[in-house]
């Protein structure tokens, strides 16, 4: 079986074609990238895809050297995202489905980030931390579904950094979140900052709001550094987030950890996260910009999974629509034991 993925959630769009062995046959990705100091409008967002879409579907093809009569199914992003974006590549997948006379398969964001994750990595049954620009949750399989052990009670952590970017004014170019990481390695000082775990649970926006204001204070007045900044909003919430995943592995009894989500992609985070598991007997599994970012082929994936493993058919036409909210713990997991 040969599956063609669409992933438009938020400023990335993807078109990505896997085979039932995991096989990788085309990625293809185009970011919309801000100027400095701004986000992403979905509306502006939307247009993007729209832009891009069929040149990518066709570079995809191009790729994989395949005919659109050698893809046996179509899958999509049906959330969660943006609407807007969701909605732009959700459109195209349908079409297409409808013109190519072959099944199309909704998918869950989140579950194809695990997947992705699994099958890239080949990690068994991980506690997954997913970290993302809209998503943060600690998860764990148990019972044909993905449970969330812990999560955000506000924003999330890669836009607590995408928003922090835009107070110190760093580029979007390739992302927020990797300029800030760049940044970090030349801080030398360690400013203290909030510091918010309630039981499973983190919190991100006081952080913000702390440092957006320690910026404005001690960034004029030269008694910090940008560089200051970033080094020390990154030890803070990658600290958090290794303590609720430690806390995870030792409720669930496991040994591995899988780290998905754009935010995964952070060479500090995996390794503080590293340090945690080795003192457990523990492995770390992550992968690199290729699948933590926001892509095609993790939807193509779980689709092909999703096909395999329940109904053939796919989803209706009818229920092939976006939604902007669809929790992990929502996807009934055929596939796994």
């Amino acid at each position: 079986m040969i599956v063609m993925g669409f992933e438009g959630s938020a400023n990335k769009l993807g078109i990505g074609i896997v085979t039932d062995d995991g096989t990788i046959l085309a990625n293809p990705r185009h970011t919309y990238i801000t100027p400095p100091g701004q986000g992403f409008l979905p509306k502006d967002t939307a247009k993007h895809h729209q832009q891009h879409v069929l040149d990518l579907v066709e570079e995809a093809l191009k790729i994989a050297k395949l005919q659109p009569s050698q893809i046996d199914a179509i899958a999509y992003t049906k959330g969660p995202g943006m609407g807007a974006p969701l909605r732009s590549a959700a459109v195209v997948a349908r079409t297409l489905a409808q013109l190519w006379n072959i099944p199309i398969q909704a998918v869950n964001h989140c579950v194809g980030h695990i997947e992705m994750g699994r099958v890239v990595t080949g990690a068994d049954d991980p506690v997954v931390l997913y970290v993302s620009g809209g998503n943060t949750q600690v998860i764990s399989y148990s019972l044909n579904r993905y449970r969330i052990f812990g999560e955000t009670i506000d924003i999330a952590v890669g836009n607590c950094l995408d928003r922090f970017a835009r107070v110190v004014n760093l580029s979007n170019d390739p992302s927020p979140g990797y300029n800030i990481e760049q940044y970090a390695k030349r801080g030398k000082q360690f400013i203290e900052l909030p510091y918010t775990v309630k039981g499973m649970d983190v919190s991100f926006s006081g952080i913000l709001s702390s440092i957006e204001q320690i910026a404005q204070d001690k960034l004029a007045k030269g008694e910090c550094t940008v560089e200051d900044l970033c080094y020390s909003l990154q030890e803070t919430i990658f600290a958090m987030l290794v303590e609720t995943t430690e806390r995870a592995m030792a409720h669930c009894g496991q040994k591995e950890v899988l780290i998905v989500g754009g935010v995964g992609c952070n060479v500090r985070l995996q390794e503080m996260m590293a340090q945690m598991v080795a003192e457990r007997g523990g492995k770390l599994f992550a992968t690199d910009d290729r699948y933590c970012i926001d892509n095609g082929a993790m939807i193509a994936w779980a689709g092909l999974l999703m096909l395999k493993h329940g109904d053939p058919k796919g989803t209706p036409l009818d229920d092939c629509w976006c939604t902007q909210r669809y929790r992990t713990d929502e996807v009934e997991v055929t596939w796994r034991k």
